[in-house]
């Protein structure tokens, strides 16, 4: 994580949202203090799995069926 002061970031916004794209987490200070962080959003794909996973998860409670579990991991790769 590396720090930016209010001034260089805005200067240099464009090229800290593309670090931030490639997952890289950036602090803006101002006059050395942390006042905000730009972080990767997550997109839907990411979201869309987590929400697969959840599902697998929940489904540990009781039995599933093999085919279950591929269909669920199938959903979870979309």
């Amino acid at each position: 994580m590396r720090a930016y002061g209010v001034y260089e970031a805005k200067t240099k916004l464009a090229d800290l949202i593309k670090r931030a794209q490639q997952g890289e987490r950036i602090t803006i200070t101002n006059r050395g203090a942390p006042v905000a962080d730009l972080v990767p959003s997550v997109s839907s794909s990411v979201q869309q799995t987590r929400d697969a996973i959840a599902a697998i998860k929940s489904a540990r409670t009781g039995k599933i069926t093999q085919a279950e579990f591929v269909e669920m991991r199938t959903k979870g790769r979309r």
